[in-house]
């Protein structure tokens, strides 16, 4: 995946600051768990890539998507976090990089987009079980259940990110075990034409492309937890290289199976179908295992966005872009305020349909992203000899030619957004560029208190003489 670098800089070498006392490290186990969430959490919201292009299509789009955008992201991800192990992650990057206006125009849109993707979940988690409890399909008992789900999951996030972390490993266990049952029992009814159905005349490729880019894209989020990884320079590459082995094979098999044995449809194939081809391959009790490893699924999803989104919070208000309130820590060691402002986000995004949470939340996500390539390569340029214990063979120009795919991609997928989302998304940016002025002001006046955290490494693109 790229080559290790010992080598140590003075000034920042590992020096215990007395959180690390305070809370448990995260491991490479329930670090793998999490990122497996972060990004993917099982194939529950990949149907609609069938419904959009057909089974050909669909298959080919989780084994070729991968190398276009989320081995990048990964590596990205991987050497980024081993250079600025902090919570914060990729606004630290952008910020020291850019300046940090622009690390701070990079947090609102990520931390936006992570509300965004989590008010997905209880959609998701409540359109699993709408078949087998209608009552859920709308009105106030699916607001009660949408409010009840998210306070006892908020709540799992406060006590603590080694908890969620172990969550995550048994919910994970739990959403992808029923898949390889029903693997097992497709076997005698699979039919391989089956999966070389298409029709290129009528692919949606909005639907299409949007999907594949929610379910294959956040493999940066776990940045933001970098800080309480233990030995983050070995442990988060590792998890990474094996996060991304995973996430491709959870969505590929069940794909495999659904198109495989099961006549097609693709009007049938939406949110919630696997529940369906679940009940035609096994039975009642097969369905039911699958609504139930969903639910799971949302579960693992909910808490790890929500970890990376309140950590990233606390990264910020360390780093002085946000009010010093924002790095208050509850008992546990867990961002209390970042977790309440995260929360309250996603309950008042949950009224928003699938589509539209996906197109939304993709637009803004693709605006950080183009941040984060440039500061990778700005990076490279500038420090090419700042301590990168993770590195990505090839140099500058590697680096540049490494960002090309996914930035056309990135392109494709704005050109293609709906003119609804795309005023939406931008008026959101436009929020953040005002936003950071007003910050800077109310520090100005003194009217809330701003301050940079003793506990962090110095700046490490300052210290390149220093490295031996």
């Amino acid at each position: 995946m790229g080559e290790f670098d010992d080598g140590e800089y003075a000034g920042i070498n590992e020096v215990t600051s007395p959180r690390e006392n305070n809370a448990r490290k995260v491991s490479v186990l329930p670090l793998l768990f999490l990122i497996f969430y972060e990004v993917s959490g099982g194939p529950f919201g990949v149907e609609d890539t069938v419904r959009a292009a057909g089974p050909l299509l669909a298959l080919l789009g989780f084994l070729v998507f991968p190398f276009i955008w989320s081995v990048p992201e990964a590596l990205i991800t991987a050497e980024m976090g081993t250079m600025f192990p902090e919570n914060g992650g990729y606004v630290v990057w952008v910020s020291s990089a850019l300046g940090p206006y622009w690390g701070f125009q990079l947090g609102w849109m990520k931390w936006l987009s992570g509300v965004i993707d989590n008010a997905l979940y209880p959609v998701l988690f409540l359109d699993y079980l709408k078949s087998a409890i209608p009552a859920l399909g709308g009105g106030h008992p699916r607001v009660l259940a949408v409010l009840a789900l998210t306070v006892v999951l908020t709540y799992m996030n406060y006590r603590g990110l080694t908890i969620v972390g172990w969550v995550a490993v048994s919910l994970g266990i739990l959403s992808i075990l029923p898949f390889v049952v029903m693997g097992l029992i497709s076997i005698p009814k699979l039919r391989p034409s089956r999966w070389l159905v298409v029709d290129v005349q009528s692919v949606d490729w909005n639907l299409y492309l949007n999907t594949l880019f929610w379910n294959l894209n956040y493999w940066d989020s776990i940045s933001t937890l970098a800080g309480e990884v233990h030995n983050p320079k070995k442990t988060l590459p590792k998890a990474l290289f094996y996060a991304v082995i995973l996430v491709v094979l959870s969505y590929f098999f069940p794909l495999l199976i659904g198109t495989g044995a099961v006549p097609l449809e693709r009007d049938l194939w939406t949110d919630g179908y696997f529940s369906d081809i679940a009940k035609i391959l096994g039975g009642v009790w097969l369905r039911v295992w699958i609504q139930g490893a969903a639910a799971t699924s949302n579960m693992g999803m909910f808490v790890a966005e929500m970890s990376s989104d309140s950590f990233q919070l606390l990264g910020m208000a360390e780093r002085g872009l946000l009010p010093e309130f924002f790095s208050k820590r509850s008992r546990y060691g867990t961002p209390l305020f970042g977790i309440l402002f995260s929360a309250c986000g996603v309950i008042l995004l949950s009224w928003l349909s699938f589509q539209e949470i996906v197109a939304a939340e993709n637009f803004l996500y693709c605006f950080g992203m183009i941040l984060e390539f440039i500061a990778f390569v700005l990076l490279r340029i500038k420090s090419p000899h700042a301590p990168r214990p993770f590195k990505i063979p090839g140099g500058t120009v590697g680096a540049i030619l490494l960002c090309i795919p996914p930035t056309i991609l990135i392109c494709v997928v704005l050109a293609l957004s709906s003119f609804k989302v795309m005023v939406v998304s931008l008026a959101a940016v436009a929020i953040g560029l005002v936003m950071q002025p007003c910050l800077k002001l109310i520090e100005n006046k003194r009217w809330l208190k701003f301050s940079v955290s003793s506990d962090l490494p110095d700046d490490i693109t300052k210290h390149e003489p220093l490295l031996h």
